[in-house]
């Protein structure tokens, strides 16, 4: 994980960016991580925000949350995002438009499977998967917050985005 003097940071087109999410941006990753935690258990994996490597980039990103398999993780460093299972984005008022383009669009082009985007600025999820080089392939949403979002293989799972809404 890159830092500046303590204070989380990540490099977003070679501009760097301090990480100083808000506790209302921390329960609306929660609410997400709890509805996986237990099938990411099953698929010997760990959830975190561990630091995905884009070689070749200016970027370095700290994404909310990253499922990794836990062989991968244990003495890890940074691992490429097509090593990932998940990488979830939640958005901020100061960095909701990285969140939907430059990230989306560099997620996919290093072949993370699945990237979820949780906006909290639009009330919405969508889940982007089958990454290529100029972006994701297939597109799930925008979904309103209290839709049903169904995280495919591995997963498997129904995601409840209700929690999502805020109050």
């Amino acid at each position: 994980m890159q830092r500046i003097r303590g204070d989380r940071a990540q490099i977003i087109e070679g501009i760097i960016e301090h990480v100083s999410p808000t506790w209302d941006h921390e329960r609306a990753a929660r609410v997400v991580r709890r509805q996986i935690e237990e099938r990411v258990d099953e698929l010997g994996c760990v959830e975190g925000s561990g630091n995905p490597d884009l070689p070749g980039s200016s970027n370095w990103y700290v994404p909310d949350i990253a499922v990794v398999p836990e062989a991968l993780a244990k003495g890890g460093g940074a691992l490429l995002p097509d090593r990932t299972l998940l990488v979830v984005e939640v958005t901020s008022e100061a960095d909701a438009e990285t969140d939907r383009v430059v990230k989306r669009r560099r997620y996919a082009e290093y072949r993370a499977p699945l990237y979820l985007l949780v906006d909290r600025i639009e009330g919405s999820v969508t889940l982007c998967s089958e990454p290529g080089h100029l972006g994701c392939t297939r597109v799930d949403g925008p979904h309103p917050f209290g839709a049903v979002l169904r995280l495919p293989d591995p997963f498997g799972l129904d995601l409840d985005t209700s929690g999502l809404s805020p109050a």
